[in-house]
C-alpha cells in the first residue's frame, strides 16, 4: 500500500538585487557609478552634477542604504585598467559590500563590448544587479543580458567611430604639414607658448657633445658613462643614462629641425595597442619645422657612421665596436679580410701586447697572417705620418687636385628641382580628394622623390666630409714641425685603416692618401 506523499509548496523569495536571500526584510546597498572621458571645464561640471544626482537619488530612497558613488574623472572607458574607481567597485562587489549598482548608460559603464560582458556577468554571477538609467536595462531581468549586448554593441561602434575621425584628423593635420611633438621627454627643446618648439641652449649643448663625441670614435657606452660622471641629466631628468638614449638621441630627425610623423599607429582601438609603423600607415616627413640644433651635413655623417659600426661583422658573425683603443676594428687582415684583435700575451713574468688576426683566434681557419707586435704597429703608422710630411712638396698639389675633382655638381640647383616636384604633387594629393588609387599613386610618388633628395644631401655631406677630410691632411702636414709620434688622437684623426700584409704595413689615411711601410 502507498503511503501518502505531503507535498507543501514553497514560493521562491524575490531578491532583486541582493547576493543573499535575507531572512528578514534588508535594504539593498547601492552603489553608482559615472565616469567623463575629458578634462574639459564643461565635462567637469557634469562630474559634479553626477556625483551629487546619485547621491541625492539612493539616498531618497528608503528601501536602498547608500554604498559610495564610485567616480573616474578623464579617463576613457574603453578599457577598464586605468579605472581606479570602477575596479575598487568590483572588488568592493566581490567582498560582498554591494548588491546594485546604478549608472547612467552602457557608454558611461563601459565602451568596450568584451569588457561590459564580462563584468556584467561577472557581477549576474554574485546576483549583483547593474541598471543602465538611459536604457532602463536591469541586467538581472531576463531581457537584460540581450538588450545589454545590444547596446554595448552600439556604444563600442561609436567608440571606434570617434578614435577613426581622430585617426582621420591626424591625418589630415600629419598632411597639412601641422607637427605636434611630445616635448616633455625631448632633451634640448621645450614648447612657447604658442606651443612651438624652441631650443633650451643648456639641453642642444649636450646634444652637441653626444654628436660630436660619436663622430670622435666614441662608443654608445662610452658617451654614456661620460654623461654619468659629470651629471648630466637626460630628457626624462634622470642622472641614469642608456645606450638606447644615445642612440635615440643620434637617428632623431627632429634635431636637424625637420619631423617624421606617424612613426607608430594604433592597432588596437579597444586595447591601446601601438606598433612600429613599418608601412602599414602612411608617413609623412614635414622639413624645417623648427629651429635645428645639428646641422644636416653633421646628421647625415653620423648615419652613415651608425651603418658602418653595424656592419663591422664577419662570416656572419656581428663585432661588438669599441672605442677602447683607436685601432680597434680598424686593422685588416690581407689575406683573409678579417680584423685583426688586440691581446695580451703571458710570456713568463712579461706580457706583450700583440695584434692577431681575428680568423687564426676565433674561427680556426688556417690564415696565414702573421701577428705583429704593437710597437711595430705603432711605428709603422708613425712612419708613414712622417713619410708624408717629408714628402709634403708633392702630396699636398696631389691632394689639392683631389679637392677640386670631389667638388661635383651644383646641389643646391638639383635639390630646387625636386623640391618643385614635391610640391607640385602635394598639390595633386590635395586635388585627388577621396580617390583612394590616385591618392596611394601620388603618395608613393613623394615618398620616392623624398628618398631622392635624402640620397642628393647624403652624397653631398659625403663629399663634404671627403673635402673636409683632405683639407685637413693638408693642414696637419702643413703644421708639422719635425717627426711625429705614435697617438691614439692622431688616429682617430688621420687613419682610415692599416692593412697588415706578409712584408709590410700600408697606411691608409681618411684624406685617401696610403702609404706602405717595410714591416
Amino acid at each position: 500500500m502507498a503511503m501518502a506523499q505531503n507535498i507543501t509548496f514553497i514560493p521562491a523569495v524575490r531578491t532583486v538585487g541582493t547576493q543573499k536571500p535575507a531572512e528578514k526584510k534588508q535594504k539593498v546597498r547601492v552603489a553608482a557609478y559615472c565616469r567623463v572621458s575629458t578634462d574639459f571645464e564643461e565635462q567637469e561640471s557634469s562630474y559634479e552634477t553626477q556625483v551629487a544626482h546619485y547621491t541625492s537619488y539612493i539616498n531618497g530612497n528608503p528601501e536602498w542604504e547608500m554604498v559610495e558613488v564610485y567616480a573616474d574623472n578623464g579617463l576613457s572607458g574603453t578599457r577598464t585598467a586605468k579605472r581606479e574607481a570602477f575596479n575598487r567597485m568590483i572588488a568592493d562587489c566581490e567582498a560582498g559590500r554591494i548588491d546594485m549598482i546604478i549608472t547612467k548608460s552602457i557608454s558611461r559603464f563601459a565602451r568596450n563590448t568584451v569588457d561590459c560582458l564580462k563584468y556584467t556577468r561577472k557581477l549576474k554571477e554574485l546576483n549583483i544587479a547593474v541598471f543602465f538609467e538611459k536604457e532602463n536595462i536591469n541586467t538581472l531581468d531576463a531581457k537584460g543580458e540581450v538588450l545589454m549586448t545590444i547596446m554595448a554593441a552600439l556604444a563600442q561602434q561609436e567608440s571606434e567611430s570617434l578614435s577613426a575621425n581622430v585617426r582621420l584628423g591626424i591625418q589630415f593635420r600629419n598632411q597639412q604639414g601641422k607637427v605636434q611633438v611630445n616635448h616633455n621627454w625631448f632633451l634640448g627643446y621645450t614648447k612657447d607658448e604658442s606651443g612651438k618648439l624652441v631650443i633650451v641652449p643648456e639641453e642642444a649643448e649636450v646634444v652637441r657633445r653626444i654628436y660630436r663625441e660619436y663622430l670622435e670614435g666614441a662608443s654608445f657606452v662610452k658617451i654614456r658613462r661620460g654623461l654619468e660622471a659629470d651629471g648630466i641629466l637626460n630628457g626624462a631628468k634622470h642622472a641614469r643614462w642608456h645606450e638606447t638614449n644615445i642612440k635615440q638621441i643620434l637617428t632623431n630627425e627632429k634635431y636637424i629641425g625637420d619631423a617624421l610623423l606617424q612613426k607608430t599607429y594604433t592597432v588596437s582601438v579597444l586595447d591601446k595597442k601601438r606598433s612600429v609603423n613599418d608601412g602599414a600607415m602612411p608617413k609623412y616627413y614635414v622639413e624645417g619645422c623648427h629651429e635645428a640644433i645639428i646641422d644636416r651635413e653633421t646628421f647625415l655623417l653620423v648615419q652613415e657612421e651608425i651603418a658602418r659600426r653595424s656592419s663591422l661583422y664577419k662570416g656572419g658573425k656581428k663585432r661588438v665596436y669599441s672605442s677602447k683603443y683607436a685601432l680597434t676594428g680598424n686593422v685588416i687582415c690581407a689575406h683573409c679580410g678579417n680584423i685583426y684583435r688586440r691581446v695580451v700575451w703571458s710570456v713568463g713574468n712579461e706580457k706583450p701586447v700583440v695584434w692577431r688576426c681575428v680568423s687564426r683566434l676565433t674561427t680556426g681557419q688556417e690564415c696565414p697572417a702573421r701577428t705583429v707586435p704593437e710597437e711595430d704597429l705603432h711605428a709603422a703608422i708613425a712612419s708613414a705620418v712622417n713619410m708624408a710630411y717629408a714628402n709634403r712638396d708633392d702630396i699636398i698639389p696631389v691632394l689639392k687636385e683631389n679637392i677640386e675633382s670631389v667638388v661635383g655638381c651644383d646641389v643646391d640647383e638639383e635639390i630646387e628641382v625636386i623640391d618643385n616636384m614635391i610640391r607640385k604633387s602635394q598639390m595633386d594629393l590635395l586635388d585627388a580628394g577621396r580617390d583612394e588609387a590616385r591618392v596611394q599613386e601620388i603618395g608613393e610618388r613623394i615618398v620616392s622623390l623624398r628618398e631622392r633628395r635624402q640620397n642628393v644631401l647624403t652624397q653631398a655631406a659625403l663629399r663634404k666630409d671627403e673635402i673636409d677630410r683632405i683639407k685637413a691632411m693638408i693642414g696637419f702636414i702643413e703644421e708639422q714641425t719635425g717627426e711625429a709620434e705614435y697617438s691614439e688622437i692622431l688616429v682617430r684623426r688621420m687613419i682610415e685603416k692599416v692593412t697588415i700584409h706578409d712584408d709590410r704595413i700600408t697606411v691608409e689615411f681618411k684624406s685617401g692618401l696610403t702609404i706602405d711601410v717595410d714591416a
